[in-house]
């Protein structure tokens, strides 16, 4: 079991963020699994993505908010959430998505759905024993 750590007031922040992205962007109802994600980079800033659904496996959110922040400039990241689209609220990262966080920023935190509400956990939290993968 996953002891998850309380969210902060910046923790918040990104999840309002993601939220915001999500609803100003989803496909709607129809089945299609829309997400938006959000990390803060080391200096406090923010960048969003959101997924591009395909049946071919579009990337992830998550992904997409970590090129968008690599883009901008930002190699060192602090947090990341996934919130669902139509109110789905925070999600956790797929098997892929913790793979990649993992080799790229191994002391990310990942912001999680818990029973109590959301919290937080380091990210080699959701792959104990993991092969790592160096960039």
């Amino acid at each position: 079991m996953l002891s998850l750590q309380p969210l902060t007031d910046d923790d918040r922040e990104l999840i309002e963020l993601a939220r915001r992205t999500v609803d100003a962007n989803t496909d709607g109802a129809d089945g299609v699994h829309t997400m938006g994600a959000a990390v803060r980079g080391v200096d406090g800033r923010m960048y969003a993505g959101i997924n591009l659904y395909h049946f071919t496996g579009g990337p992830c959110a998550e992904l997409v908010a970590l090129g968008h922040a690599r883009a901008s400039g930002a190699r060192e990241l602090t947090t990341i959430v996934a919130v669902g689209n139509e109110g789905r609220g925070v999600c956790g990262p797929c098997g892929r998505d913790r793979q990649v966080l993992l080799d790229y920023h191994p002391e990310i935190r990942v912001i999680l759905p818990g029973p109590d509400g959301p919290g937080s956990v380091p990210i080699i939290d959701l792959l104990p024993g993991a092969y790592r993968w160096s960039p």
